[in-house]
């Protein structure tokens, strides 16, 4: 016995890298990049007032660390080509806008008053707690150049139908990787 399939007809959208090359993606992972980034958007936002709610004043934080000199450096703005960005024809610098602003790491600096100081940490928002092996390095930096007293990943926790959220100290995670200073 045959059986038939009707044959799934996959559709592509053509997008534009940052470099203007064009680029074959297709819509079914087009969806489910914009599901994930609305997702972490939410999710930040929920972090947002979590600390504020616990007393912290929280902004975004709009710097990053080059790797190579290890100094803290302002975040360029990512723009997306035009749509006239293919080779051969001229860009039009009145159609690019801006995709992202607050690309900065970590996502969120937050500070408290505490006696008569200022406690200032940095804020890192993952959905599932982990973080890449050169966010890990900036953390490390920012530490050792003591920016931020601390640095706190905050994690998506569910317990029955609720979310929390979570917040891990780096210096834990850092305990917990190979060749570590710490122990």
């Amino acid at each position: 016995m045959e059986v038939k399939s009707p044959e799934k007809k996959v559709e592509y959208k053509t997008i534009f890298n940052e470099d203007g090359t064009l680029k074959f993606v297709k819509k079914e992972d087009s969806d489910k990049g914009k599901i994930r980034k609305s997702s972490g958007l939410n999710f930040e936002s929920r972090v947002r007032r979590d600390l504020e709610d616990k007393g912290w004043i929280v902004d975004k934080w709009s710097n990053n660390i080059d790797l190579e000199d290890k100094k803290v450096v302002p975040v360029k703005r990512k723009t997306i080509p035009s749509r006239f960005g293919s080779p051969g024809i001229k860009e039009n610098p009145f159609i690019r806008y801006v995709s992202t602003i607050g690309t900065g790491f970590p996502d969120f600096i937050a500070f408290q008053k505490s006696e008569n100081k200022y406690d200032l940490i940095g804020v890192e928002v993952k959905i599932n707690g982990l973080l890449s092996k050169e966010e890990k390095e900036k953390c490390k930096i920012y530490l050792q150049k003591e920016v931020f007293r601390e640095i706190w990943v905050a994690k998506k926790k569910k317990e029955k139908n609720r979310v929390h959220v979570e917040y891990i100290d780096f210096k834990d995670i850092e305990k917990r990787m190979k060749n570590s200073p710490i122990k």
